[in-house]
């Protein structure tokens, strides 16, 4: 048996570009077999179509067609994030040119926990991760693997700056991925602070700081899950800092407003944060992973440090070899940079901004539709890109099945939120190429699907 072609090296070019066609080949197909945002049947048929594509996983004998089998079976079974019913999550529709950028990375397959497995990659982050800190009103910032981890890592900084006994204050309004992090790394148990609006409450807050032994950390949100709402952050960083409590704000989603000359006035107080967590796989359209976490101070980040001989000996530290193992608590990492920094210097500031323009725009003028449809509610106009909406009169059971019967039917991925006491649908719009026609089926599609 001959031995197969690698992805890097003198040949990987004439082995890879062949196996490019057929993975092109294989998503249109599957594409093509879905037919929709998402396929139909539900969880029990959707993995029986994948169980008999995918046949034997392991076979005593390869298969030289299992590249477009597999990759035919995920296409055909996946929901589409670029197709515009599609509209549930924050689950962006990657830009291709940071998809062709990923390739590169899995090619060349770096791994950034030692310059020598990285040279040009651990350079790269350098310049993007300051770049993008500096966009922040920050100093510096770290690449994670999205909102969750970079929350985590600002309670560990938090808990190696304050000492173990810090107390988390956050609203309850608050991604889970907080409280998570202080349970698992065994802080205290957070504090939740009302936010009755949907959005964090100065006064609520200033009385729980008072009553709460310290020391304190806040997290504050630039853009909610459930709807994309965004904390009074200039007040709460007044607030956090008059009783000298330490800010997190958690700006996985609206990060991205950052890049908008209309939008980014909405981040005002961001650069009073001690961190911020950001997230380019939501408003800035990446294949995930692409988060970071930006720091005010770079001292916290020493917090971080570890030794192992064999990636960071000190004496190749002092001769000059940069030390990776402080940038992550994750060792072997890839450069998930890559993508970020090609669709930075692609597009700039001002075409990044664009997108973020015209996802907002969309979400306005769906919400101006819903408005005006005698049979539909609106729950408030849009922050940024995501509409809550349901059927007038429905209750809390219909609106629920209506939405896993177009889920089920695979025609449409909408989003569910309790808000106010309600059970609401959710579309997040994050596809730039969403039209009017969309937004009046994405109106239309609770008609006939509203249990009688």
């Amino acid at each position: 048996m001959s031995t197969p072609p690698l992805a890097s090296g003198p040949e990987a070019t004439d082995a890879l570009r062949p196996l490019l066609t057929t993975v092109l080949d294989a998503l249109d197909a599957g594409r093509t077999a879905r037919g929709g945002p998402l396929p139909a049947g539900g969880p029990d048929a959707v993995t029986a179509r994948l169980t008999a594509a995918v046949g034997d996983v392991l076979p005593e004998h390869g298969d030289p067609a299992a590249l477009s089998t597999l990759v035919r079976a995920l296409a055909e079974g996946s929901a589409d994030p670029a197709h515009p019913l599609c509209a549930a999550h924050l689950h962006c529709p990657p830009l291709a040119v940071a998809t062709a950028a990923d390739l590169a990375v899995s090619a060349l397959n770096p791994s950034l926990d030692s310059w020598d497995q990285a040279p040009a990659a651990s350079a790269l982050e350098t310049l993007v991760t300051r770049a993008l800190a500096r966009l922040a009103g920050l100093t510096d910032a770290l690449v994670t693997t999205g909102g969750t981890e970079s929350n985590q890592l600002a309670l560990l900084l938090a808990r190696e700056t304050l000492g173990p006994g810090v107390r988390l204050l956050c609203g309850t309004n608050a991604h889970h991925s907080l409280t998570r992090a202080a349970w698992l790394l065994g802080l205290p148990a957070p504090v939740p602070v009302p936010a009755p609006a949907g959005t964090l409450d100065p006064a609520a807050l200033d009385a729980a700081l008072t009553a709460v032994p310290g020391p304190h950390l806040v997290a504050a949100t630039a853009g909610t899950t459930d709807a994309g709402l965004i904390d009074p952050l200039p007040d709460l960083a007044a607030v956090s800092a008059a009783h000298g409590a330490r800010l997190h704000i958690d700006a996985a989603y609206g990060g991205g407003l950052l890049f908008s000359d209309r939008h980014r006035p909405r981040l005002a107080g961001l650069d009073a944060a001690h961190t911020v967590t950001l997230d380019l796989h939501k408003l800035g359209w990446q294949p995930v992973a692409a988060g970071l976490l930006a720091v005010r101070d770079p001292a916290d980040l020493t917090a971080l440090h570890q030794h192992a001989d064999y990636l960071n000996a000190d004496d190749d530290t002092e001769a000059g070899l940069p030390d990776l193992l402080g940038r992550s608590l994750r060792t072997t990492r890839r450069p998930d940079v890559l993508k970020i920094a090609v669709t930075l210097k692609t597009l700039g500031r001002h075409g990044l901004g664009a997108l973020v323009d015209q996802v907002c725009d969309h979400a306005h003028a769906f919400a101006a539709l819903v408005r005006d449809h005698p049979g539909l509610e609106l729950h408030a106009p849009p922050t940024i890109s995501t509409v809550l909406f349901r059927p007038a009169g429905a209750t809390d059971t219909a609106v629920a099945e209506i939405r896993r019967r177009l889920l089920t039917d695979g025609h449409a991925v909408l989003g569910r939120a309790r808000l106010d006491g309600r059970l609401w649908l959710k579309t997040t719009l994050l596809n730039p190429r969403t039209g009017p026609h969309d937004l009046a089926t994405l109106l239309h599609l609770p008609e006939g699907n509203t249990p009688a």
